[in-house]
């Protein structure tokens, strides 16, 4: 039987979750002219700008130091000139410090220092170059990565899981690297069973991507601490808990971590970004992005860190006569953009355009107690309630009802025959909790 979970569904949005639109597109680079760069693009406080205006930069060069904890360096994806360091807005309620880079067309890099061979380089050393490369998860979390490999004392990792899953529909960036670049994930991967000192490595994929499971596996063939598994098609099929459920039978207990049950999970693309820094000394300044829906040709790019939505999407022949909505990532996940500035970040899977069809929203009615919404959460949660917290803005209860659970996948506003927004508001309660919370620390 294929390994699945608990719950989801399987999103068919137009053409088979739209994949087809850019699945078999290979990967094309694109330089851009200029790049904005946010100093806040990973899970934790915002990098502080070390560069200013009129200051020549190197591709690779630090232009942001880390802060606190969850810190991680920011660095120039191309070679040229600061034209501005301020605030520009992106995806988050309030405008972000970005570094500005003008290029000057020649790319020229900082020296880069290779760490070591796959085989022979020091755990320490790994996690050392994945920290000073500024690698944080590049599958939508942003979590940085090499506090993720730091594991806490007490705790022993046992497995560590690459996810190849790609359930969001549209987006196929980790599907053209497991089949174009295949070696880079699986070097990626054995770096990190390395790092932590385990024996076990796992790279999952869905059964709807046999060409991604076919290359993977010719790949790490010769691997036999690795192996690759075929998943059931569904989504949130790439969702952390549900991967770790699925593979090893593991549950993640409430208010714990996927380190509590021993495993580790990372982003195909994390993986290569791994590869990158420790055997070419890579920092991350580039990743695969599709762009695609309505747009003149869907495409997947190898894109500059910075590179401005507008750029890539004229890139990919420029917006279709359909055009109504641009959207950061997938259907079921992303965020919907205020304009075409806002910048590709670190995890950035996909720009989104959505056609008429696909932008039209449908009046919200009221609940018709058929519980489609508790039967598809992942989670186990009982998202109507949730809703009726949200509405009579009891937050106390929606805390004790679950909402800081929810890992706002979308699928009980998707399954929900009454149009409820279920997910929004959900995702309304967990930061009005998040900020009660933070008040009574003060």
């Amino acid at each position: 039987m294929r390994r699945t979970f608990r719950g989801g569904v399987h999103p068919l949005h137009k053409i088979h979750e739209g994949k087809p639109l850019a699945m078999d597109k290979r990967i094309e680079v694109f330089m851009p002219d200029h790049v904005v760069i946010p100093m806040g693009m990973h899970l934790g406080a915002p990098s502080t700008p070390c560069v200013n205006k009129g200051d020549r930069v190197l591709t690779g060069q630090i232009i942001g130091t880390p802060n606190g904890f969850l810190g991680v360096p920011v660095h120039a994806s191309i070679s040229g000139t600061v034209s501005a360091v301020e605030p520009r807005q992106q995806l988050k309620a309030h405008p972000e410090m970005c570094v500005c880079i003008d290029s000057d067309g020649q790319d020229e890099w900082v020296e880069l220092t290779p760490v070591g061979a796959v085989e022979s380089v020091e755990p320490a050393a790994i996690m050392k170059a994945v920290r000073e490369a500024g690698i944080c998860g590049m599958g939508g979390a942003a979590f940085p990565a090499g506090i993720k490999l730091a594991i806490p004392e007490g705790k022993k990792a046992e497995v560590v899981i690459i996810n190849g899953s790609e359930c969001e529909p549209y987006l196929t960036c980790d599907h053209r690297v497991m089949i174009e670049e295949p070696e880079r994930v699986v070097n990626g991967l054995r770096l990190l069973m390395r790092a932590v000192g385990v024996t076990k490595g796992y790279i999952a994929i869905e059964d709807n991507k046999p060409q991604c499971v076919e290359s993977m596996r010719l790949a790490a063939n010769e691997y036999h601490s690795i192996s690759v598994v075929a998943l059931k098609t569904k989504y949130p099929q790439g969702g952390e808990k549900q991967l770790i459920e699925v593979i090893t039978g593991k549950q993640i207990p409430q208010k714990k971590l996927p380190i509590d049950v021993g495993a580790l999970v990372f982003n195909i693309q994390t993986a290569a970004a791994v590869a990158d820094a420790v055997l070419l000394g890579k920092p991350l300044i580039e990743r695969i992005t599709t762009v695609t829906g309505a747009v003149g040709e869907p495409k997947n790019y190898r894109l500059r860190i910075g590179t401005e939505f507008g750029d890539a999407i004229d890139a990919a022949g420029g917006y279709s006569e359909t055009f109504k909505k641009l959207i950061a990532g997938g259907p079921m996940t992303g965020f919907c953009c205020p304009n075409d500035h806002i910048s590709v970040q670190k995890a950035s899977g996909g720009i989104l355009l959505f056609d008429e069809e696909m932008a039209k929203q449908d009046e919200e009615g009221p609940c018709i107690r058929c519980a489609k919404c508790v039967s598809a959460c992942p989670i186990g949660l009982l998202p109507y309630r949730l809703k009726f917290d949200v509405e009579q803005r009891n937050w106390a209860r929606a805390k004790v009802d679950g909402a800081m659970d929810c890992i706002a996948c979308g699928v009980c506003a998707y399954t929900c025959p009454a149009n409820r927004h279920i997910t929004s508001s959900i995702k309304v309660a967990k930061e009005m909790i998040t900020a009660e919370e933070r008040r009574q620390k003060k």
